[in-house]
């Protein structure tokens, strides 16, 4: 039988050889083989036991009375299980909820005001009901791969930087990657709350991170049709007024199946899928793509730009940065974690009176919502806007983008072929399964549409001609 050292059983199982010392100290996993110099050796019957132990044996304590939200869109949000509400209640999950979920569009639609948090709870909401109404879900997921899947939906977008995307741009940084490093790393509320059950935490990671051990509720978190698309789209259709953005989510929660480790849905729903699509694609063209919003959200982006131009000089700058600076120059979670919306606006709102003249504009725009101007430039059409920015660094590096947006309303290998990774969506019909787009006319048409694209020009020169920033 095979034997492992305790560096290549930490490495088999994704965890520290510390935490196996600490295993071993604890009789979570105890090596079968301790040679009299001390070192351990574990065998595949050790490994193989536990890991069965760990996806199967676990119980995962209820809470004696059932925690409720009281959400808008679907009423009550249930929360059965302590190791969740322990999870909501920690500082990384809290501080979304001083995060918008929609960045700039509230600049468009006034009420769009509406946080990660709600969102990571709509989330969660539908990933309970589809783990208790989905006949094949239920039978399928052990209790384990039940807690991962509500987990890694309630803790799906936790890495997530203030304004949403402008930050990651600026700075280099994935939210992706953020909230697989919050769940994992042992300093944090979250890790702290998971390492309870050994695994856990790094199988709610891989689940982010897309590293196949569970490929069913990967489709789930995250494909065409996932729980994550189907929350945002309808608690941003609500918050924005947009009823052409609203989702059927129950329909498509009633013609939900599992064949052969897929998911799939009944052919007699797929008028709710189609419905989902084009939902989906008018969202991303009236609401996350309106170029007001691009505009605020481009201004916040220069913003950080100057900021991080100036630390680099060694300038002066008449805020608090530290917890900027931490992430700028170490990618430090720690500092990450305490910038929030909140933290955002309170030092744009100091800088407002910077005495750097760039910054001090930037952030005056921002916070008086003194939008850059912007032009819809057509394929092959000359670009006016750019000869007169190219002989002024400052006016190019912080008062012009160039924004580029597209969108397909349906992927399938037809776009992309067939090396590319998507996730079809399967339809159901006699037994087998239909790939969605040689079943509904409609996403065919969909395909044959082709890839909507466009380009605008953002710039910042007053109507008049005269630098904004002088």
């Amino acid at each position: 039988m095979k034997k492992y050292n305790i560096s290549k059983a930490s490495e088999l199982l994704g965890v520290s050889p510390q935490t196996l010392r600490n295993w071993d100290k604890n009789k979570i996993l105890k090596p079968s083989i301790v040679m009299d110099n001390g070192y351990r050796y574990y065998t595949e019957d050790d490994l193989n036991n536990y890991l069965s132990k760990v996806n199967h044996k676990y119980t995962f304590e209820k809470l004696e009375k059932s925690k409720v939200f009281r959400d808008p869109l679907y009423g009550n949000i249930t929360v059965e299980y302590k190791l969740l509400w322990d999870l909501i209640d920690t500082r990384e999950v809290q501080r979304l909820r001083r995060i918008r979920q929609l960045s700039g569009v509230s600049m468009v639609f006034h009420t769009a005001e509406h946080s990660r948090f709600g969102h990571a709870l709509g989330t969660y909401y539908i990933a309970y009901r589809m783990c208790n109404e989905v006949t094949d879900l239920k039978n399928q997921l052990s209790e384990y791969e039940k807690i991962v899947f509500l987990a890694a939906a309630l803790l799906h977008d936790v890495g997530h930087g203030p304004y949403s995307h402008a930050f990651e741009h600026v700075f280099g940084l994935k939210h992706e990657i953020i909230t697989c490093q919050m769940i994992e790393d042992e300093n944090t509320e979250i890790n702290k709350v998971l390492s309870k059950y050994p695994f856990l935490a790094n199988d709610i990671a891989g689940i982010i991170r897309h590293d196949g051990k569970y490929p069913l509720i990967e489709s789930l978190i995250t494909s065409q049709l996932d729980v994550d698309r189907l929350d945002y789209l309808n608690r941003d259709a609500h918050f924005t007024g947009a009823t052409y953005g609203v989702v059927d989510v129950d329909r498509l929660i009633r013609i939900m199946r599992v064949v052969d480790g897929q998911i799939c849905y009944n052919d007699k729903g797929v008028h709710a899928i189609e419905n989902y699509l084009m939902s989906r694609y008018h969202m991303y063209w009236q609401i996350y793509y309106h170029p007001v919003a691009r505009s605020y959200e481009i201004i916040l982006e220069s913003v950080y730009k100057r900021i991080k131009d100036l630390i680099v000089e060694g300038k002066k700058i008449e805020a608090d940065v530290k917890s900027l600076i931490s992430v700028f120059k170490n990618k430090d979670l720690e500092g990450y974690i305490d910038i929030d919306d909140a933290y955002v606006n309170g030092m744009i709102k100091q800088l407002t009176k910077s005495q750097d003249p760039i910054l001090n504009d930037l952030c005056n725009a921002f916070m008086n919502r003194r939008l850059f101007n912007y032009i819809h430039l057509k394929e092959n059409e000359e670009n006016t806007i750019l000869p007169s920015y190219l002989n002024d660094s400052i006016l190019l590096n912080y008062y012009y983008k160039e924004d580029y947006v597209s969108q397909v309303a349906y992927l399938t290998y037809m776009n992309f072929g067939k090396d590319y990774d998507i996730n079809n969506i399967l339809i159901k019909k006699d037994n087998e399964l239909v790939p969605l787009e040689e079943f509904s006319p409609i996403v065919k048409g969909f395909l044959h549409s082709g890839t909507k694209k466009e380009t605008r020009i953002f710039y910042g020169i007053k109507d008049n001609g005269v630098k904004r920033y002088v």
